[in-house]
């Protein structure tokens, strides 16, 4: 599976984020008893694991889930220790650490205007809801499924002017909020959200508070992928998704300032940037 090193440009003061290749494949790194680890060894970053069958890992103490073939994921949250420990056995194989470090990354600062006030400041009323509705998001993302569809490689679920970008902190209506976890790609209200790979839904709301339409499907082992600001959620909870399906339509719904897809990847509860798993055009 291949990945992309990106970094980006920023222009504040006009609201457009620009991502360029720097042309630099990811990583492969070969370790002792044939372990070998392909991705983005960087705060954000996503890693495919081999280990001779049969065999487990853990990462920093957390199990993973194994394939028979002996495949693994992981990834690295926004703000992720930079030291961090592999551990690997097998019957070929005796239990290994692998110490390695990531990289740092520096985010940007980013000012957003025109957002609805209560979502920026919500109601003591509506507390409740938002806590109502974050518990279906997490159950929703502590699924540990088998499924392998993640090493197919994401394709773009959506082509459009890049509006915003993973890490970045934003300043809503002049107030600091939280940073950004997604990649914002702006479009007309109504365009179609393709899958980017094979998966299925396991949550599907048409009105969030904070995401409006929101949709996220289980590609398994912990990665999963969300959509948000929907005008439409086509795909129903339970539904096998192909790539390629168009799964929902562009909205500006809950706390967005216009028309757009922020879309999103997880590890289990670890935010990943969407731009350094991309491997299809």
């Amino acid at each position: 599976m291949r990945f992309l090193f990106y970094f980006s440009v920023v222009l504040i003061s006009c609201g457009i984020s620009v991502y360029t290749s720097s042309s630099a494949w990811a990583e492969t790194r070969q370790l002792a008893g044939n372990v070998v680890l392909n991705g983005t060894f960087s705060q954000g970053g996503m890693v495919l694991g081999k280990c001779p069958p049969p065999c487990s890992a853990t990462i920093n103490g957390k199990a993973l889930r194994v394939t028979a073939k002996g495949d693994f994921v992981f990834g690295f949250g926004r703000d992720a220790p930079l030291q961090q420990t592999l551990s690997v056995k097998g019957a070929k194989i005796p239990q290994k650490p692998y110490p390695f470090t990531i990289k740092k990354r520096k985010y940007s600062i980013q000012s957003v205007t025109g957002v609805p006030q209560a979502t920026v400041n919500p109601p003591p009323e509506v507390m409740e809801r938002i806590a109502r509705e974050q518990a279906l998001v997490n159950a929703a993302r502590n699924v540990n499924s088998e499924r392998t569809d993640f090493l197919s490689g994401f394709s773009w679920p959506l082509k459009g002017r890049i509006s915003g970008i993973y890490g970045s902190q934003r300043i809503y209506n002049g107030q600091p909020g939280n940073p950004h976890y997604g990649l914002d790609i702006a479009a007309p209200v109504g365009a179609p959200v393709k899958a980017p790979m094979n998966g299925v839904v396991r949550l599907a709301e048409p009105d969030l508070y904070f995401s409006g339409g929101t949709l996220i499907l289980d590609h398994g082992h912990g990665i999963f992928t969300s959509y948000i600001h929907l005008s439409k959620v086509i795909a129903k909870v339970g539904q096998e998704i192909k790539r390629g399906d168009v799964i929902a339509k562009v909205g500006a719904t809950g706390r967005a300032s216009g028309p757009h897809l922020d879309w999103r990847i997880n590890w289990f509860e670890d935010r990943l940037d969407p731009m350094y798993t991309l491997s299809h055009e």
